[in-house]
């Protein structure tokens, strides 16, 4: 072979060297580092049962919901602080509130939460609904201690000092309070089952002979808005506070009502928003808590899931995940749906 071929034959070997190089590195390239730490697999549990095309306007219907936390015995009351960007939630029958923020994972918050006393009891004793209120203190509807009670605004290390807002009615106690929201007044509405009564209804130490909706206004005054109901529950106002929501636990009656909010606060023309009784049974759960956001999108929990109605009462979905789901609440923007479902903390990307 001349020098000229002998060159040509170097160059060709040459440029498929780096040719087969490139081929091995672009192969490699696509392999994690043995070193490289993994993404953690994200669980989730669920799914969203469409009903109405119109979801697809409201969520994410391919989105499947997250497991935050699990292990618990008992979990409700979720509410989102804006402020410090993390999760409350009382786990009841533990006596704790439990915080979940996307940089620190989970931490016990508070312990006790809503039961104070010295004397050992049983039942549901912890909080159950927790709200910020207008003026940024945490509100609570204690099981324990049968009083809707204020403590100071959410902090990294906060102390279980508490204010009784309103623990009474003409003098009786309370059954136990379960879920409240407050008006833009400053009226605090609250209802008032026997979930929290070691003895439930037939509690040797219950003194009010009904379930109520109640109403304490700024200065202290308590008023029954309603006696109607067996289980009242879960409640929330419409985005104009025009109307409030009002869930019925009962597997027998398990509805939800609406009524007109007055100008002086209280309620009037009650009347059935929705009924699941039929879904009793096919699935965990009873209406429970609930959310409305700012375009009047109904998030409530009952059999079944998380319901999704219109502010038509059009029944749009079910967010599904084979747990009795008890409350849900929204993130500052919206974009989030945080839900307390037995044992598990899920979390839905709206």
């Amino acid at each position: 072979m001349n020098t000229t071929g002998k060159f040509r034959l170097q160059h060709y070997l040459f440029h498929l060297t780096i040719i087969s190089l490139l081929i091995i590195y672009t192969g490699c390239s696509d392999r994690p580092a043995e070193n490289a730490t993994a993404e953690p697999e994200v669980q989730t549990l669920g799914h969203v049962d469409v009903m109405n095309d119109e979801l697809e306007n409201i969520l994410n219907i391919d989105a499947k919901p997250e497991i935050l936390g699990e292990g618990f015995q008992w979990t409700e009351g979720p509410v989102w602080v804006e402020e410090h960007g993390f999760l409350l939630f009382s786990e009841i029958p533990a006596n704790t509130i439990h915080r979940w923020s996307e940089t620190d994972g989970m931490s016990v918050y508070l312990n006790p939460a809503g039961y104070t006393g010295d004397t050992g009891r049983g039942g549901e004793l912890g909080s159950n609904g927790l709200i910020i209120g207008n003026n940024g203190e945490l509100l609570l509807c204690q099981h324990g201690d049968r009083r809707i009670a204020r403590m100071d605004a959410p902090t990294d290390q906060p102390a279980p000092e508490f204010s009784t807002i309103a623990g009474t009615y003409q003098d009786s106690r309370f059954n136990s309070p379960n879920d409240l929201v407050q008006h833009s007044s400053g009226s605090i509405y609250f209802t008032d089952p026997p979930y929290g009564l070691e003895g439930y209804v037939n509690d040797p130490a219950k003194e009010l002979d009904f379930q109520g909706v109640f109403r304490v206004d700024p200065d202290g005054t308590v008023t029954l808005l309603t006696d109607e109901l067996t289980r009242p529950n879960g409640l929330a106002f419409s985005p104009d506070e025009q109307l409030l929501y009002v869930a019925n636990s009962d597997p027998r009656n398990a509805i939800w009502m609406v009524y007109d909010v007055l100008e002086n606060g209280d309620i009037a023309n009650g009347r059935l928003f929705y009924d699941v009784t039929e879904h009793v049974g096919t699935a965990p759960g009873l209406p429970d808590g609930m959310k409305v956001r700012s375009d009047g999108t109904i998030f409530a929990t009952g059999p079944v899931g998380v319901w999704i109605f219109s502010p038509n009462a059009e029944a749009l979905g079910v967010i599904k995940t084979g747990e009795a789901i008890s409350n849900v609440a929204l993130d500052g923007d919206e974009n989030f749906l945080y839900m307390t479902a037995n044992s598990y903390i899920l979390r839905l990307a709206l």
